[in-house]
């Protein structure tokens, strides 16, 4: 059993990380799971949320939505519809994004409002803004 993990994250467009790190928290569909070396093979979806992995005793946080998760040979490969690292995300576009989507939750927009887009919107503008505000 190998004591690291071989990361990858890619994005259709991008290798966002490849890394050899010591443990990867995942935002799965179905909740948050966390990874380590020796883990049992899996495939799993991913949900909207903070991605985080540590190398060491340093921590890097990626926001990311939608995709899939494997884990399998000590090797992750997440393959996501967006991943954005810290220093890439806006985090005035990201708090404008938020409050959008809060207020077609909310009624108070004119138009039509399709709840689960607003919900998905939502939840990518607080995990971009939760990764934004990690400390660097």
């Amino acid at each position: 059993m190998a004591d690291r993990l071989t990361l990858e994250i890619a994005t259709p467009t991008r290798l966002v990380v490849a890394e050899t790190v010591d443990e990867i928290v995942i935002p799965g569909s179905q909740g948050y799971f966390g990874v380590l070396p020796g883990h049992a093979a899996f495939l799993t979806t991913l949900g909207i949320g903070e991605l985080m992995y540590r190398i060491g005793r340093d921590e890097s946080s990626l926001a990311v939505a939608k995709g899939f998760a494997e884990v399998r040979n000590d090797k992750v490969i997440v393959l996501a519809d967006t991943a954005e690292r810290q220093e890439e995300i806006d985090r005035v576009r990201a708090e404008r994004a938020r409050d959008r989507a809060e207020r077609r939750l909310s009624g108070r927009s004119d138009e039509e409002v399709d709840y689960l887009r607003a919900l998905e919107a939502l939840a990518r503008a607080l995990a971009r803004l939760l990764t934004a505000g990690r400390a660097r």
